[in-house]
């Protein structure tokens, strides 16, 4: 493809289409809001409908809805579709008043809604029409929607739709028995040999170089499980040190790594044995090279991100989509092998999740990760911050955003 391809909606249907390629799954009782940049698409807002008690008077949820729109500052318009029950689609539907509500919130802050859709399970019809001639009962079939050209061409591109998140969902593979069984017994013996040497500034750098040459390994491989690999990368989830080290690397680089862990002070000289324990595999001969071009980019006079920034998104200018998007396949990987290892791990890519502005699958990866362990610390705080509403700084600015096709250079989705 060329980067002057762009994806060409040419009705509603390709809108609606789109909607759950960009969440990565078919949203229920949701409403969904695009906003709109002249005639092209831009950020998509899922929200859960408000219950019965807060349908009569939809105002605060109004007030949510223009709350997140508004961080994209290059608005000028939006859209909205309500997916419900075929039951509630009326007209008049249950959710007319919430519409108008939205859209006068909308108006207000100079997004207005161009267009506005409810989407049941079997149709789906023009939320702003009530003329019966021209958008008759019941609707248009919801099979329009998975059979628009658009659709079509996003599945061609390599999109998939996958099933709605929920925190009480089961790892994603089975594992083989045997493999947990030896991955597990390597582990107690790494926790063993690591024991010691959380404060130890030699293994911080040895556990870092192992993954961050994991991290340059695969981007693009296939992951192969190995006993030993596995064992210990899951040994060095438990130690909240190299935890949270691990996730400013990968978003931030390593100066910003090492200056956090160095400016906390939970590194010294003396923290454990003065050598580090040996890695299960070796780097190969050009990863000296590369801390070598690292090491004279920290030098150039930046000042590394500090972790706290890092953590709600708010530097660097922009994340290493690249390194948190390894680092999510790994942990993936390392989760279903289950433990506490995998609650450090779920945790982790629930912060990857709601960094891409994915909400919902950051609570649902956050609620896996207290089922396996109650009470974890960075999982309720993260999971505090989600439920708060409060979004990622990289997620509300488009120049930053994460994009599902990274190396996709088709552009933007243009409207009619």
């Amino acid at each position: 493809m060329t980067g002057s391809e762009r994806l060409v909606v040419r009705g509603p249907e390709d809108i609606l289409g789109f909607i759950p390629h960009s969440l990565g799954y078919w949203p229920a009782a949701s409403l969904v809001a695009m906003t709109l940049h002249g005639t092209t698409l831009g950020a998509t807002l899922r929200l859960d409908l408000p219950g019965p008690a807060n349908q009569a008077d939809p105002a605060a949820f109004a007030r949510a809805v223009r709350r997140y729109l508004e961080s994209d500052q290059d608005a000028d318009g939006s859209l909205l579709a309500v997916f419900t029950s075929d039951a509630g689609m009326g007209p008049p539907s249950a959710y007319d008043l919430l519409v108008d509500t939205v859209r006068r919130a909308l108006d207000q802050a100079g997004m207005p809604v161009r267009d506005a859709w409810l989407v049941g399970d079997e149709y789906w019809r023009d939320a702003l029409c009530s003329d019966a001639s021209c958008c008759p009962l019941p609707g248009r079939p919801v099979q329009e929607i998975r059979d628009s050209m658009l659709n079509t061409e996003m599945v061609y591109r390599g999109s998939s739709i996958g099933p709605a998140p929920r925190a009480g969902s089961q790892p994603e593979a089975p594992v083989p028995a045997m493999h947990l069984a030896a991955v597990l017994e390597a582990q107690a013996g790494w926790e063993h040999e690591l024991g010691g040497q959380s404060r130890s500034r030699a293994q911080f750098n040895a556990v870092l170089d192992f993954w961050e040459l994991l991290l340059e390994r695969s981007h693009d491989g296939q992951w192969i499980p190995d006993v030993e690999r596995d064992a210990f990368l899951r040994a060095t989830l438990l130690v909240p040190t190299w935890r949270d080290a691990l996730l400013v690397m990968a978003a931030a680089g390593r100066a910003a790594a090492e200056a956090g862990a160095e400016q906390f002070g939970v590194l010294s000289e003396d923290g454990g044995d003065v050598s580090a324990v040996a890695l299960p595999l070796l780097p190969p001969p050009g990863f000296a090279g590369r801390q070598q071009r690292r090491a004279a980019g920290a030098a150039s006079g930046a000042v590394p991100a500090g972790y706290g920034e890092v953590l709600m998104g708010l530097a660097p200018a922009a994340p290493d989509w690249a390194g948190l998007d390894a680092l999510d396949r790994i942990l993936g990987h390392l989760a279903v092998l289950g433990g506490h290892p995998a609650a450090a791990a779920l945790t982790l890519r629930g912060w990857v999740a709601w960094s891409r502005g994915r909400g919902s699958y950051a609570a649902a990866h956050l609620g896996r990760a207290l089922e396996l362990e109650p009470e974890y610390r960075l999982a309720e705080l993260l999971l505090d911050i989600v439920g708060r509403g409060t979004l990622c700084g990289w997620a509300a600015r488009k120049e930053a955003a994460w994009q599902k096709f990274p190396k996709d250079p088709a552009g933007e989705k243009e409207t009619l």
